[in-house]
């Protein structure tokens, strides 16, 4: 199976087609193709950018800004920092279509994202990623370096909690060689 690693990344724009993505996760699908657009073009609470071939998409990342306290971070991880809500990149939602899983597309979009929060460390300030990772993805975040959060409480009911994940700016400074 050929990995893909120069795919260009891009905010989603209105004229995309999402109709034949299929991730095989049907949550995904049913974000990415009913409420994605909603949530960056009418709402601004988050972009979802998308890897491309042609005009087919061929996989999809959603971030939003948002905040951690230095307590919910393991004392390892972080150390120095100011007790008060912190700036991180969030990434809410990624999945690959299931044509293209297993070619490097996820790791193509994190490192993307990667970048942006590097950019964003220097224009407004981030400490870092975290990722609400679905339960069956933990050891994908695990592998890239990330640790989990320490949980607040609270429940989805019917549905698999997600683990927060975090990924400090150091980290991922290395992870690109910045």
């Amino acid at each position: 199976m050929a990995v893909e690693t120069d795919l260009p990344v891009r905010p989603l724009a209105k004229s995309d087609d999402r109709s034949g993505f299929c991730s095989g996760n049907i949550d995904l699908d049913r974000f990415f193709q009913r409420y994605a657009g909603q949530n960056q073009f009418r709402h601004h609470i988050g972009t979802t950018y998308v890897a491309l071939s042609g005009s087919r998409i061929r996989g999809f990342v959603t971030v939003s800004p948002g905040e951690l306290t230095a307590e919910s971070v393991k004392k390892a991880t972080l150390s120095n920092l100011p007790d008060y809500p912190l700036p991180i990149l969030r990434i809410s939602r990624l999945a690959v279509d299931q044509r293209d899983q297993g070619k490097g597309i996820g790791k193509l979009l994190l490192r993307s994202m990667f970048s942006l929060a590097l950019d964003l460390r220097e224009r407004v300030g981030c400490i870092g990623v975290v990722v609400d990772a679905k339960p069956e993805a933990g050891g994908f975040y695990q592998d890239l370096g990330f640790v989990e959060l320490d949980t607040v409480s609270g429940t989805l009911g019917d549905r698999p909690e997600p683990i927060p994940m975090f990924l400090p700016i150091k980290k991922i400074q290395r992870s690109i060689g910045e």
